[in-house]
């Protein structure tokens, strides 16, 4: 009698990512996750970096922040309707400790200090992007847990392109009347509407537009002048 178990009980190694389980070929023995995650994970860690600027601008729009560089007067650009998920994402919490996460975890397992990056999000995501891709092929062949940690790298690039796509468009909002004064001096004064999808605004009734951030920015201006100038006639 032999011990030998039977052939059909070999279990082939798989890919450790979830919603994955291929079957590592030959030449990816020793690998906890076979090159295709491999692959997908670096792209989608390329592609962060530009997602999380493109959202981080909008959250600053929707804050009302100034022009970087403009002047201090006091005036602010209008802003634009609150979008929490694209808040969620850029503020403390988001994108910048989720990748800080997997950056600290890595560093421990490799018996290094945790991550240095501390400072505000928009400085910290590139650092711990360029770490995360830079150690990458040392985790899907060293670090057990890495499965998970290219699940939660998905699904959170997933959560990016979804908002910075637009998928859930907000509704519009009032963001005041139009300044634009007509030949004879009157002011138009319809009402203006904004949403955090486009930095575009309309006037429907007179046709006038502001289409760039220093355009929203002279809007406001617009708009504080009139404000003055009517509290002066009331006066």
């Amino acid at each position: 009698m032999h011990d030998n178990f039977a052939q059909d009980d070999y279990q082939w190694p798989v890919c450790v990512t979830p919603r994955c389980g291929r079957q590592l070929w030959v030449a990816e023995a020793g690998r906890y996750a076979c090159r295709p995650c491999e692959d997908q994970t670096a792209k989608r860690l390329t592609e962060l970096g530009p997602l999380f600027r493109r959202l981080n601008e909008t959250a600053t729009l929707m804050r009302g922040a100034r022009r970087p560089g403009g002047a201090t007067s006091g005036s602010r650009t209008p802003p634009i309707p609150p979008r929490l998920e694209v808040l969620a994402l850029t503020a403390n919490g988001g994108v910048a400790t989720r990748l800080r996460d997997i950056e600290d975890s890595w560093r421990t397992a490799l018996g290094w200090t945790v991550a240095p990056w501390r400072g505000s999000p928009l400085q910290a995501v590139p650092e711990h992007i360029k770490f995360l891709a830079n150690n990458l092929p040392w985790a899907v062949s060293s670090y057990e847990s890495v499965g998970q940690d290219i699940d939660d790298l998905r699904r959170l690039h997933a959560e990016c392109v979804a908002v910075a796509a637009n998928e859930h468009r907000p509704g519009r909002v009032n963001i005041g009347r139009c300044p634009t004064r007509y030949d004879d001096g009157t002011l138009c004064r319809a009402d203006l509407t904004a949403t955090a999808s486009s930095h575009r605004v309309h006037c429907g009734q007179c046709g006038a537009r502001w289409e760039t951030l220093g355009e929203w920015k002279q809007l406001r201006e617009q708009q504080d002048a009139v404000l003055r100038e009517d509290a002066g006639v009331a006066a």
